[in-house]
C-alpha cells in the first residue's frame, strides 16, 4: 500500500516539475494532446478524422472550452470556420443535422399494422431524436414530429 501511494507520489511529481515535460510525454501523455483541424473547415462540414492532427502542447488555447479528444469532434458538424493549428471550441460543433429547415421530408405515421406516408416542408432544424414542426404538402396543417436515423419525421398520434 505504501509502495502504491509512493509511487502516485513519484508520478505527481513528474507532472508537476518544471522541466520535466518530455519524460510525462514519454509516459503516454502525447495520447491526450488535443485535436487541431488539418485543413480549413467551413461551417456545415462532418468532421472526418483525416480532417484532425494534434495540436501540440506550447499552444495557447484561448478562452473557453475545448474539444480534449478527437473522439468528441468526429463525426460531428462544424457551426463556424475552423481553423489550422487551433484548437477547437466546443461552441464551434454540434451534431449533424438531418432535417433542414425549407427542406423537404418524408413524414411517417406507424401504428401497429397501419403505416401511413406522405411528404412534408421542414419548418425548423432538427438532428437524430428533435422534434420538430412540419407543414404537410397536401392539407397545409402544422405537425410535431421526432426526426428518425433516416431523416424522415414519425408523429404519433392523439
Amino acid at each position: 500500500m505504501r509502495v502504491e501511494g509512493a509511487a502516485v507520489i513519484f508520478a505527481a511529481g513528474l507532472w508537476l516539475t518544471p522541466g520535466l515535460t518530455v519524460a510525462a510525454q514519454d509516459l503516454g501523455a502525447q495520447d491526450l494532446a488535443p485535436p487541431t483541424p488539418r485543413v480549413v473547415i467551413y461551417p456545415g462540414d462532418i468532421i472526418q478524422a483525416d480532417m484532425l492532427s494534434d495540436l501540440p502542447a506550447e499552444t495557447a488555447r484561448g478562452v473557453g472550452p475545448f474539444a480534449e479528444t478527437r473522439s468528441a469532434v468526429i463525426g460531428k458538424m462544424a457551426r463556424r470556420t475552423l481553423l489550422p493549428g487551433t484548437a477547437i471550441p466546443l461552441a464551434g460543433i454540434d451534431v449533424p443535422r438531418l432535417v433542414v429547415n425549407g427542406a423537404q421530408v418524408n413524414v411517417v405515421y406507424i401504428d401497429g399494422g397501419l403505416s401511413i406516408s406522405t411528404v412534408g416542408m421542414a419548418l425548423q432544424d432538427g438532428a437524430v431524436g428533435d422534434a420538430v414542426k412540419v407543414r404537410n404538402d397536401d392539407s397545409g396543417v402544422t405537425i410535431t414530429g421526432v426526426v428518425q436515423p433516416d431523416g424522415a419525421v414519425r408523429v404519433s398520434g392523439g
